[in-house]
Parts: C-alpha cells; sequence; structure tokens
C-alpha cells in the first residue's frame, strides 16, 4: 500500500463513525461527512490512549463506529476486479472478511497519527434523487505541509450511505489494492490471495499486540 494512505487514514474513521440515528434521519452525505468528522475529532483529541496507540480501545472504536458506514463487499469486488465472478461463493465470503480486516487493521494503526490536522468540506455537487456520489474533502496539515485531498465515494442503499472507496491524493483505494490482487491471481489462484491475506492479518494482530 502506498505510504500516502498512512498519515491521512485515521481521517477515514474518523468520518465513518457515524451512529444508527443519524443513518436512520437520512442525513445527506456531505452533511454526515462533516456532523461525524467534528464529533469524533474531539473524542480523538481528548482521548490520550488513543492519540497513544492504545490497540484494544482503537479496534473497540473501529468496530462499533465504523465498519457499519463502509460496504466492504463492494470494495472487495472492486478490489479483485473480474477475478471476483470467477471466485466461488465461499472462497468470496473468505476475501471479503480478509479484506475487511486488512483495512480496519490499518485504519486503528492510523487513528493515533493524530496531529492537529483540520479538515476543509467541498460543496458537494449532487443532483436530486442520485444515489451515488463523491464527497471531497481536504487535510489541512500542521507545520506547513502541503494540504492532502480525499474524496469519498458513497452510494445510497436501503441502509443508509456507505462508502465503497476512498481516493487519497488522487490514489483510489480500491484501485491501490486491484494491481497487486489482480497479480496474486494470475500467478497462483484465489486461494493464494486469501491465504496472502490471512497470513498480513495474522502479522498485523501479532504486531499489535506487542505494542
Amino acid at each position: 500500500m502506498k505510504k500516502a494512505f498512512y498519515p491521512v487514514l485515521f481521517l477515514m474513521a474518523v468520518f465513518w463513525a457515524a451512529t444508527a440515528s443519524a443513518v436512520a434521519a437520512e442525513v445527506a452525505p456531505d452533511v454526515l461527512v462533516k456532523e461525524t468528522a467534528q464529533d469524533v475529532l474531539a473524542i480523538v483529541k481528548k482521548d490520550k490512549d488513543i492519540q497513544a496507540g492504545n490497540k484494544k480501545k482503537i479496534y473497540e472504536l473501529v468496530d462499533a463506529k465504523v465498519l457499519p458506514h463502509f460496504d466492504f463487499r463492494r470494495m472487495t469486488m472492486l478490489a479483485v476486479g473480474k477475478d471476483w465472478r470467477q471466485a466461488t461463493p465461499a472462497q468470496q465470503e473468505s476475501l471479503v472478511r480478509e479484506f475487511r480486516t486488512l483495512l480496519v487493521r490499518t485504519y486503528s494503526t492510523s487513528l493515533s497519527a493524530y496531529k492537529n490536522q483540520t479538515i476543509e468540506y467541498k460543496p458537494l455537487r449532487m443532483e436530486s434523487g442520485e444515489t451515488d456520489v463523491l464527497v471531497k474533502t481536504v487535510v489541512k496539515q500542521p507545520d506547513g505541509q502541503p494540504p492532502i485531498p480525499i474524496d469519498y465515494r458513497l452510494q445510497k442503499t436501503a441502509n443508509g450511505w456507505k462508502v465503497y472507496d476512498v481516493i487519497v491524493d488522487n490514489i483510489s483505494l480500491v484501485t491501490n489494492y486491484r494491481g497487486s490482487f489482480s497479480s496474486e491471481i494470475r500467478k497462483s489462484g484465489i486461494d493464494s490471495l486469501i491465504k496472502t491475506l490471512i497470513e498480513k492479518n495474522r502479522s498485523s494482530e501479532s504486531q499489535g499486540s506487542k505494542g
């Protein structure tokens, strides 16, 4: 994964830590992004354990607040690409499970990276009745570092708006993974990709337990 993702991935978790009541209220996607970002950033600023990298608290936060607002199945389908149709239902479920775990571990590791960044929200271009939108934001970094654009692709579902791709500094999350996933499948097959993801997640869990 490209290094450009890591300094700002915690913000992805921040943006999608909305409550179930917010979803039920049919909040517009850009409003949802802004309100939840402000709420969760306030929590992160006060929680010294999260800032210090307390894995247990971070995982609990991500599990409770972030997971419900990602469409991991669609993200996995897009990341795997055309090879998705070749996978059996059991393989598809394994891919979704392991890819979700990989992303959650990545977000969780990045939650402790907060260093007083601020967020600029771009006006949402959305037609009436539109169900697939792009929410644009810019992360302003401290110490004169260049700002980082982060765009979110969301689809409206029966369960509210769900994010299915994130574009960090013009690099798509799902596209970023698609190349390595396709290469692994061509070389050794779908089961090999699943095995690789499992090994990465176990390695990440092992490193996290030592932290």
